[in-house]
């Protein structure tokens, strides 16, 4: 590890009394099973959305520090491949493990930077250590193939294998379980690992780095390389373009999954890409208004609006409109409270940052200024500068921008249609397809809907659809691959196809046959066997 300073400390700097006073609390990178400075020894800090404090100044890494960390992954791959299932499985479980006896502190590291209310976190960190234990169970269910043939003399077997050092590149809005969701799958299927977080909210990623030693994950299998966003863009270039790197897994904007794609393309290695989304939430005549509107709450207003999976535009057929459009402002009073993501009670933290609150603020402007109507919220918080009030409108057209761009903000906007065709045609418009809901009773209508429209994940009459035993991804521009899951190892493993011929073929059932006789024959007849067979 030359060119990296090792830190003899946990933290590199005092953090803020937000955070709890914990073992798991890092500031340095994690690479090769050590804790790093970055070679030129600078930081960046990361902030408490909810006040704009410093919490803590960590490792900013660069081309260099990635490098390391490669090579690092690397070195390890060629024993990690060997390792059996049952070993990997034992290892990940051990880090479940620590995952829930951790949960209180682990939440309360993402809900002191990234702001979402404590019970969310806590949901988070479940969610995240559930990937760990879900691909814990998958790594010892990797199975090939035996493939007939027309040809006698022949056999053809299929092998799963892992593919190598894989990049992960994870967002904010869930900075323990975007983590998981990919390194669980990479792990499992012999994979290595070198995770660089979103600057935002590096803490998360380097909690579970601690953890992963603890349970005993062998060094330079998982990575961690935290950065600033200014050193971002080169730190991104090397994880892809790196030699070493076989596969890149990447979880954020469409945008930037293009830029990724292109690196991916030059050496053609693997990736998933977990993009943007621009969810439709539709609300039939035939629909139950209560349950549609709690299903709406619960889809729209989850971490404040930040998931990629949150309602983005709201799709009401006119006969129900506006007692949907009341029963949710109804509910949005009753049940949303707006606050630091520690104090009791509150449900609406703050956004991750002041462009963040910006992108919501101009969308809102932007859509009255057409004609949209406010029917709640509006407005910036008086509780800080990243809060923004859950805001609910009605008159929206599919020309505003909020019916047009993903917002990632506590922005509901209402269109109303006529006819199912006008609503799949609106919903199907866009140039993503990540998730989809809708609320109808009619058993033929729903079953139309949930073929006809273009996304990778679909809720029907249920706002909520996140689940580790499920695959998780979209269509179109929304991504490729599938993550979670018995789809999700998949991944992270080549299929190699063998093909034994005639004499490889004989040799192979004398061997076969000669390991079954030695060890059920008595030494006797083990060595007249041995002797037939030479």
């Amino acid at each position: 590890m030359s060119g990296i300073l090792r830190l003899p400390c946990r933290m590199a700097s005092t953090c803020s009394s937000a955070l709890p006073a914990s073992l798991l609390l890092r500031s340095a990178a994690y690479v090769g099973g050590s804790w790093l400075q970055s070679s030129d020894a600078t930081t960046f800090p990361v902030l408490d959305p909810a006040t704009g404090t410093e919490l803590v100044q960590v490792a900013d890494c660069g081309p260099r520090e990635c490098r390391e960390a490669v090579r690092a992954a690397a070195n390890a791959f060629q024993s990690w491949r060997e390792v059996s299932s049952k070993e990997r499985s034992n290892l990940l479980r051990k880090w479940y493990d620590l995952m829930i006896q951790n949960k209180d502190e682990l939440a309360r590291i993402i809900t002191a930077e990234n702001g979402k209310p404590t019970k969310e976190a806590l949901g988070e960190i479940v969610y995240a250590a559930g990937f760990l234990e879900w691909f814990s169970e998958e790594a010892r269910r990797i199975y090939g193939d035996v493939i007939s043939v027309p040809m006698k003399d022949r056999r053809a077997v299929i092998l799963k294998q892992p593919v190598g050092v894989a990049t992960i590149i994870t967002p904010w809005n869930f900075p323990s379980a975007m983590i998981t969701r990919k390194v669980g799958a990479a792990l499992a299927a012999g994979c290595t690992v070198v995770v660089k977080p979103a600057e935002d909210t590096p803490l998360s990623a380097l909690a579970l780095a601690e953890l992963a030693h603890q349970a005993g994950i062998p060094a330079g299998v998982y990575n961690v390389v935290p950065c600033s966003r200014e050193k971002a863009p080169a730190v991104g270039e090397v994880l892809c373009t790196d030699p070493s790197v076989a596969k890149i897994s990447f979880t954020g904007s469409t945008a930037t999954g293009k830029i990724l794609l292109r690196y991916a393309a030059d050496s053609v290695k693997r990736v998933s890409m977990e993009l943007g989304g621009h969810a439709p939430f539709i609300v039939f005549d035939s629909a139950d208004v209560d349950k549609a509107a709690a299903g709406a709450l619960a889809s729209k207003f989850r971490n404040s609006g930040q998931t990629c999976v949150c309602t983005n535009r709201f799709l009401v057929q006119k006969g129900i409109h506006d007692a949907f459009v009341k029963k949710l402002s109804t509910l949005m009073g009753k049940e949303l409270h707006i606050g630091n993501g520690f104090e009791e009670g509150v449900t609406q933290g703050p956004l991750i940052n002041e462009r963040a609150v910006a992108k919501v603020e101009h969308h809102v402007q932007e859509a009255v200024s057409q004609g949209a109507q406010i029917v709640a919220g509006g407005k910036r918080s008086s509780v800080g500068k990243n809060f923004y009030e859950p805001t609910l409108l009605s008159s929206v057209t599919t020309q505003m921008l909020c019916a047009r761009e993903e917002t990632f903000g506590p922005l509901a906007p209402v269109i109303k249609f006529d006819t199912e065709e006008e609503a799949v045609a609106i919903a199907n418009s866009a140039n993503v397809g990540l998730a989809g809901y809708f609320y109808s009773q009619d058993p033929a209508q729903i079953w139309r809907v949930a073929e006809r429209l273009e996304v990778g994940m679909v809720g029907v009459n249920e706002g909520l659809l996140s689940s580790v035993e499920c695959p998780f991804g979209g269509v179109k521009q929304s991504g490729l691959g599938r993550e979670g899951s018995k789809y999700g190892i998949d991944e992270y493993l080549e299929t190699k196809y063998v093909c034994f011929g005639e004499v490889l073929l004989n040799v192979y059932i004398l061997c076969a046959k000669y390991v079954f006789f030695k060890e059920n024959l008595s030494p006797g007849y083990s060595a007249l066997f041995e002797i037939s067979i030479k």
